[in-house]
């Protein structure tokens, strides 16, 4: 049976001292899951290389989650319909046949 863990003086909603949660602030407005998916280290360099470009024109620092988290939600609002893929090879091939339309 794991042990339970023990709560310092200064564990909870926050401390007398700051006034402030523990913890990263709370950025969500709706409910989430975390989740662990196998990417390609090539996928990794991709997208550090668009975080990084993304920062140094815009100034603003968008992590790997929110482009991920971006690219998720436009394929879902885009009404592209996908239920048809055959393949991890077929997805990709519908969506940048799609992607190229528009920056054509």
């Amino acid at each position: 049976m794991p042990r339970p863990r023990r709560r310092s003086a200064k564990a909870g909603p926050g401390h007398a001292s700051s006034g402030r949660a523990r913890g990263r602030p709370r950025v969500h407005g709706e409910a989430w899951t975390k989740v662990t998916v196998v990417l390609f280290n090539r996928q990794i360099a991709q997208l550090d290389r668009l975080t990084a470009d993304i920062r140094g024109r815009s100034g603003s620092a968008l992590s790997r989650t929110e482009v991920i988290r971006a690219l998720v939600d436009a394929m879902t609002q885009s009404g592209l319909d996908l239920t048809t893929s055959l393949s991890e090879a077929d997805l990709r091939r519908r969506l940048i046949k799609r992607l190229t339309a528009y920056s054509s």
